[in-house]
C-alpha cells in the first residue's frame, strides 16, 4: 500500500513536471515578440502601439475561447485539451517566422493566443485535484513559478536570437521545444471527470440533485470572493503585463542599453520571480492555517509591498540603484499569484475548477493583460515612455483594496459551496 502511495506521488509530481514545462513555453512563445520590437519596428515602420497589438491580440484571444475550453476541460479531458492546446501555440508560433507583414504576424500572434485560452485553466484544475487542498496555494505557486521563468527566457533569447540570427528565427526556435512537451503529454492518465451535483435536503433527507445551467450561473454570480477576487487579480495583471511589454523598451530608451542588453536584465528581473511565486504560494497556506482567509489576505498585502517599490523605482531613482530595487520587485511582484489562484479553487464545485479559473482568466484578460500593453504604448507615444511607466504602480493599489474586499467574503462563500455540494471542499 505504501508503494502505491509513493508510486502516485512519484507520478503526481511528473505530471506536475510537463504542467510546468508547458507552462514555460506558453509564456516564452507568447513574449518572445518583445525583444524583437526594434526590429520589426525597422523592417515594417510600426508605432509602438501596433507593437503592442501584437502582445494584445494573444490576450484578446485567450479572453475570447478561454470559457469554451475550460468547459472541455472540465467536462470532456484535461489531457486531450491540454495536448491539443498545446500543439496549436506551438504551431503558431512557427507560423510567425514566416509572416510577410504586420496583418500575418498579428493573425499568427492571435492564433496564439487560442491555443493558450484554456491552458490556464486546465492546468489549475489537474494540480488542484492532484495535491491535497492544504497545500494548494504552495504546489499552485512552484506551477506559477513557470511564468516568470519562461517570460525571462521569451525577453532574453529573443533579443539574443534577433541580434545573431534573425527575428523570424526567433520564433521558430522557440517553438520546437514545446511542441515536443505536448505530444508528450497526450500520454499522461487523466482524472475522472467530477458529476455537476448538488446536496439538496427534503424531509430530513439529502439527495444528490444534478446542476442545470441557471444552478450553475447562480453558483458564480452569487459568490462575492470569486467577483472580487477576480478583479484584484485584473488589476495586477495590468501591471505584470505592463512591466513585461515595456520594460526592455524603457532600458532602452532611457539609460541607452541595447535592445540584448535590456532584454537580459529585464529577464532577471522576471525571473526572479520564480522565488517569489513558490514562497507567495508558502506564505499564504502558512497564513492560511492561522486565518481562514489568509491567502486572500496576503494577496493584499505583497500588491502594496509592489507599489511602494515601483513608486519609489519609478518616480525617484536612477541607473544601477533603480535597476536593484526593480530586481526585488520581481520577487515581490508575483506573491499575489499563488494565493489568489487557490482562491478560485477553494470556493467553488470541484467540476467547475477551471471554469472557475477561466472566468478569472476573462476578467484579468479584460481589465489588465489585453490593454495594458496598448495603454502603455498609446501613454508612451504621447509623452515618452518614462513618463508612461509611471502609472503602473497605480495598478497594485486598486488590486491591495480589492482583495482586503475579497478576504471579507471569503469564509461565508466557502461554507456556502461545502454546505451546497455536501462535503468539504477538497
Amino acid at each position: 500500500m505504501t508503494q502505491d502511495r509513493n508510486k502516485s506521488k512519484s507520478y503526481s509530481y511528473y505530471v506536475f513536471a510537463l504542467l510546468f514545462l508547458l507552462y514555460m513555453f506558453d509564456y516564452i512563445d507568447r513574449l518572445v515578440v518583445v525583444s524583437l520590437f526594434p526590429y520589426i519596428k525597422q523592417d515594417w515602420g510600426l508605432t509602438d502601439a501596433q507593437c503592442g497589438m501584437l502582445v494584445s491580440t494573444v490576450y484578446w484571444s485567450i479572453l475570447i475561447f478561454s470559457l469554451p475550453a475550460s468547459i472541455l476541460v472540465d467536462r470532456w479531458s484535461r489531457k486531450k485539451s491540454i495536448g491539443i492546446m498545446s500543439v496549436l501555440w506551438s504551431m503558431a508560433t512557427m507560423a510567425c517566422a514566416f509572416s510577410l507583414n504586420f496583418k500575418h504576424l498579428f493573425a499568427a500572434r492571435t492564433a496564439i493566443g487560442i491555443g493558450e485560452a484554456g491552458y490556464a485553466a486546465g492546468g489549475t484544475a489537474m494540480i488542484s485535484t492532484l495535491f491535497p487542498k492544504e497545500n494548494r496555494a504552495r504546489m499552485l505557486g512552484l506551477w506559477n513559478a513557470s511564468i516568470p521563468l519562461g517570460s525571462a527566457l521569451g525577453i532574453g533569447l529573443g533579443g539574443f536570437i534577433a541580434a545573431h540570427f534573425g527575428w523570424r528565427n526567433a520564433f521558430g526556435i522557440v517553438a520546437a521545444p514545446g511542441l515536443l512537451v505536448a505530444i508528450l503529454f497526450f500520454f499522461v492518465k487523466d482524472y475522472k471527470t467530477v458529476d455537476l451535483v448538488y446536496k439538496q435536503d427534503k424531509k430530513d433527507k439529502s439527495t444528490a440533485v444534478k446542476m442545470r445551467f441557471k444552478d450553475i450561473v447562480k453558483h458564480f454570480a452569487g459568490n462575492n470572493t470569486l467577483i472580487f477576487n477576480n478583479i484584484a487579480f485584473g488589476a495586477s495583471v495590468f501591471l505584470t503585463t505592463g512591466l513585461m511589454t515595456w520594460l526592455p523598451t524603457y532600458f532602452h530608451r532611457t539609460h541607452g542599453m541595447s535592445m540584448t542588453e535590456a532584454g537580459t536584465k529585464t529577464g532577471i528581473i522576471m525571473v526572479l520571480a520564480i522565488v517569489g511565486a513558490p514562497l507567495g504560494g508558502y506564505l499564504a497556506d502558512k497564513w492560511q492555517k492561522k486565518r481562514e482567509n489568509g491567502r486572500p489576505l496576503f494577496a493584499a498585502l505583497t500588491s502594496f509591498l509592489t507599489a511602494i517599490v515601483l513608486f519609489f523605482s519609478f518616480l525617484f531613482l536612477k541607473g544601477n540603484v533603480q535597476f536593484a530595487v526593480l530586481v526585488l520587485s520581481g520577487i515581490i511582484i508575483v506573491g499575489f499569484v499563488p494565493a489568489s489562484v487557490a482562491v478560485t479553487q477553494d470556493v467553488v464545485h470541484p467540476g467547475l475548477r477551471a471554469i472557475s479559473l477561466s472566468l478569472c482568466v476573462i476578467i484579468q484578460h479584460v481589465l489588465g493583460s489585453s490593454t495594458a500593453p496598448i495603454v502603455i504604448g498609446a501613454l508612451s507615444d504621447s509623452m515618452g515612455i518614462e513618463s508612461a511607466m509611471k502609472f503602473l504602480p497605480l495598478a497594485p493599489v486598486i488590486a491591495g483594496v480589492l482583495f482586503i474586499i475579497t478576504s471579507v467574503f471569503y469564509e461565508d462563500d466557502l461554507r456556502r459551496v461545502e454546505k451546497s455540494i455536501g462535503f468539504e471542499s477538497s
